[in-house]
């Protein structure tokens, strides 16, 4: 049984840059995949064995404390805060060779976008993509073929996204079969704000914690139960913890 109180969370974006070098998973959690985990023993397990896991919600930072959780977060680390942080570091980089970074996930018209847009704002990453079929469960034929590309592609760093719970669970399921050396970040939303095609909140609603308030007022039939329901069951779980 997954317990926020139990988990060891990132506690500082400046924390970010302590992650050590080499074959490491960086999940995220927020109230809706928290309450998603407490009935998917398999999500669960992969948000718990994870190498890292980051606040994506103000609602986890302030549960932490409430809770006097073993962690503490001192602030929110959103999937974009990580994406930002591993692609300025590989662009940075020093050498010579281009640093490869593939994204797996997301439709080829979204991964066309996003290459067009790494390629200007990140001039010394080589971008690799790969689309996975769009079903509900892939095949033995699917998953080997994803796992096929991603270890061709030896990237320096992998994105992931899927959606919540599917990306955790398939790269969890499939990480031994992973013969790779870098982080990997399971960041599906990320994709589409990097590649402009969903609106990320303003600066303003991101800083006082209510970007999800931001998403619901965009898209209320589509995120009405996600954040009105499940933002009460997030509360009701941190008073049974």
């Amino acid at each position: 049984m997954i317990r926020l109180k139990d988990l060891c969370i990132l506690e500082s974006k400046e924390a970010l840059a302590s992650i050590p070098q080499g074959k490491k998973l960086i999940n995220t959690v927020n109230a809706h995949s928290f309450n998603t985990a407490k009935k998917d023993k398999l999500f669960a397990e992969a948000l718990m064995k994870g190498d890292y896991l980051i606040p994506d919600g103000a609602s986890i930072v302030k549960a932490c404390r409430w809770i006097k959780a073993k962690s503490r977060p001192k602030e929110r680390i959103a999937g974009w805060d990580l994406f930002e942080f591993e692609m300025r570091r590989l662009n940075e980089n020093e050498n010579e060779n281009k640093k490869r970074v593939m994204f797996m996930g997301s439709s080829e018209k979204v991964l066309e976008l996003i290459s067009k847009k790494a390629a200007e704002v990140y001039p010394n990453i080589e971008v690799v993509t790969y689309s996975p079929p769009y079903k509900p469960v892939f095949t033995d034929e699917d998953n080997r073929a994803i796992v096929e590309a991603i270890n061709e592609a030896n990237p320096d760093l992998l994105w992931i996204g899927m959606t919540a719970p599917k990306q955790e669970k398939w790269t969890y399921s499939h990480w031994d079969e992973l013969n790779i050396h870098c982080h990997v970040g399971t960041i599906g939303a990320v994709f589409d704000f990097f590649a402009g095609t969903v609106e990320r909140a303003p600066i303003w609603w991101q800083e006082h914690g209510l970007e999800w308030l931001y998403r619901l007022l965009k898209e209320p039939k589509r995120m009405w139960r996600r954040y009105i329901i499940g933002n009460t069951l997030f509360l009701w779980n941190m008073t049974k913890e």
